[in-house]
């Protein structure tokens, strides 16, 4: 355990990490980041998150902090992700493998943010000389329609030499394809989800304010990294 005023080197301490859920983005992303501090990480593969710290904190004298990440997205992400979706599903209409990408309702707003920027607010964290609870986020927010549809789905397919069009509104919108005249995007109603929450903002007061900790999105590199990924593990290439 870390002592005020004190760093682990001085305290005769060896860097290490241990990382909970390491086979997933965060955990891979932060273990990088740890090993290119010089820390050695330990590493343990869950099947579920872990309860609440505080229960085992008098037990263990654990230094344990709680960090919740809004709406994390990653070329490494698991396949649930949305925007993994989108661009495994661009990759796949691409290749022929499939015929349309379908989106659920396009009003919903979210903050999204990059999982490799939000390991560095949570390598902070762990130097704070007291453990708290913090959330990490971009603080902005987009709307389905305007992030996913109209930014993100552009771009993926853009990234593969389609150039995407819009017609209709509403329920009835669709994304052609300008060279062929075919529907590559459209709204289905099977993928609305009846007790689903609208709205997710992250508020990052706190992380900026103690932490110096602040996330701004990289849609393009972002879209680019997660459409190339995707691309090569459908078997084909930008």
């Amino acid at each position: 355990m870390v002592q005020a005023g004190r760093t682990e080197k001085e305290q005769g301490l060896v860097k290490s990490r241990l990382v909970t859920g390491v086979t997933g983005q965060d955990g891979a992303y932060f273990s990088e980041l740890a090993l290119g501090k010089g820390y050695t990480v330990h590493g343990v593969k869950r099947r579920s998150p872990s309860s609440n710290s505080g229960r085992v904190e008098h037990l263990y004298r654990l230094y344990a902090s709680n960090r919740i990440l809004i709406n994390q997205e990653s070329p490494i992400c698991g396949e649930t992700f949305v925007m993994r979706k989108i661009t495994r599903t661009v990759a796949a209409v691409h290749l022929g493998q499939q015929d349309c990408l379908c989106i659920g309702n396009p009003d919903a707003e979210r903050d999204w943010g990059h999982a490799r920027d939000y390991v560095e607010g949570m390598s902070r964290i762990l130097q704070q000389d007291t453990p708290d609870d913090y959330v990490l986020a971009t603080g902005e927010m987009h709307t389905v329609r305007e992030f996913v549809v109209r930014e993100f789905v552009e771009r993926a397919f853009a990234h593969v030499g389609r150039r995407i069009v819009w017609h209709g509104e509403g329920m009835d919108e669709q994304g052609i394809d300008e060279r062929s005249g075919k529907a590559m995007v459209r709204t289905d109603p099977t993928y609305f989800r009846p007790t689903g929450v609208y709205l997710l903002l992250g508020d990052l007061l706190k992380a900026k304010g103690w932490l110096g900790s602040s996330h701004k999105p990289r849609f393009r590199e972002l879209v680019c990294d997660m459409v190339e990924a995707n691309m090569t593990l459908s078997g084909g290439g930008s």
